[in-house]
């Protein structure tokens, strides 16, 4: 997936192959990444809910490491389903701004696998929005005293399952 200069991954300009592995390693619950085999499984296993699609383990390799550029609609479809995420996204068909929307959800969901991200999110919620706004420049006071980036960069680099 290409970063801008501002650390946000740029999906209206990535390939296909980059989405699909961004999704992959990322929109997963706690722990390992989808595997080719399992998310090919899930699809092909739900006749109802993904449409019938049938997908093979090596087919979804193929469509992540660009082999295969073309995909039915079909299983697109299917794969937005699975990943919970518009099949516009994984066109590339999606705005600037609608693409960036999902990349920030995508984001999200990942950050929030992290016990302790979780734990201090949890923790501000019903607090007056004053206090949520401290306690957001308390964290981004840290952040540059560590020489962090304001916002947390985008991961993405593991690519397990391919």
């Amino acid at each position: 997936m290409s970063v801008g200069g501002d650390g946000r991954s740029d999906a209206a300009g990535s390939t296909l192959a980059e989405r699909l592995s961004h999704l992959f390693a990322n929109m997963h619950p706690p722990g390992a990444p989808y595997t080719n085999a399992f998310v090919a499984e899930e699809i092909s296993g739900g006749d109802e809910e993904y449409g019938g699609v049938k997908v093979t383990e090596q087919y979804l390799s193929m469509l992540r490491n660009g082999r295969r550029t073309n995909p039915s609609p079909e299983l697109l479809r299917a794969l937005a389903k699975f990943f919970a995420v518009p099949v516009g996204y994984l066109l590339g068909d999606l705005s600037q701004p609608q693409a960036a929307r999902v990349e920030e959800e995508v984001r999200f969901l990942a950050a929030m696998r992290d016990q302790r991200v979780r734990a201090i999110a949890l923790r501000s919620v019903g607090l007056p929005p004053e206090v949520q706004d401290s306690l957001t420049t308390i964290i981004s006071q840290f952040r540059q005293q560590m020489n962090l980036p304001v916002d947390p960069p985008e991961r993405g680099g593991d690519r397990h399952g391919e």
